[in-house]
């Protein structure tokens, strides 16, 4: 039996997973939660097979508490579960140790292979998850600070406003927003900032 811990703010999708669980004669349910700092303490407390984290909290995004997440236990096995995601977030999730990434769009079925796929150490991707991945495959990634400045072009900000919220010159942002252009394919502010958001390089609280 894979012992598995469910983080999920959704209620109806927590539900629906811990319901799957139920039925299944694979899978045992640890412990279920709404709250990521609850669901963090019974992590620590339960060290389940596999984490099944929701990808946003209302305040917060769990790819930002992955390295927790390793620190406690370095070999933890973490599925993230989405509404909807950008290769940015897939992209960045993977590279800080989760080991597959689903949407909540996908059957049961599929999160039960990624669970199990976990279980074993091993990464999964479902083709829906996959292909947003493989879209911008080979794409340069932005670096710390032209995603900053990104950040603020999504924020509506001009150059000089830019420039003096990160404390760097005018000349500067604009070096920084040539190569997020080339890097992202597009050739303006707005298309800029749609492919941020859409894609998930950025974070947009709502």
């Amino acid at each position: 039996m894979i012992n598995v811990l469910l983080i999920e703010r959704q209620q109806i999708a927590r539900e629906g997973v811990e319901a799957l669980i139920a039925k299944s004669d694979r899978f045992t349910l640890a412990a279920s939660t709404a709250d990521p700092k609850e669901g963090f303490e019974l992590f620590k407390e339960l060290r389940p097979d596999v984490v099944v984290l929701g990808l946003r909290f209302v305040d917060s995004c769990s790819i930002d508490a992955l390295p927790a997440y390793f620190e406690i236990q370095p070999r933890a096995r973490v599925v993230i579960l989405a509404d909807n995601a950008g290769d940015g977030e897939i992209a960045k999730a993977l590279k800080l140790g989760a080991l597959a990434f689903v949407s909540k769009d996908e059957s049961g079925d599929e999160l039960f292979a990624a669970v199990e796929a976990a279980a074993n150490g091993k990464k999964y991707l479902p083709k829906e998850i996959a292909s947003v991945l493989a879209e911008n495959y080979g794409a340069d990634e932005l670096t710390p600070a032209e995603t900053n400045v990104l950040r603020s072009i999504v924020g509506g900000m001009s150059n000089k406003e830019i420039a003096f919220a990160l404390d760097i010159s005018e000349n500067t942002v604009k070096s920084h927003i040539q190569n997020i252009f080339s890097k992202i394919g597009v050739s303006d502010r707005t298309s800029a900032a749609t492919a941020a958001i859409k894609r998930g390089l950025v974070r947009v609280d709502i």
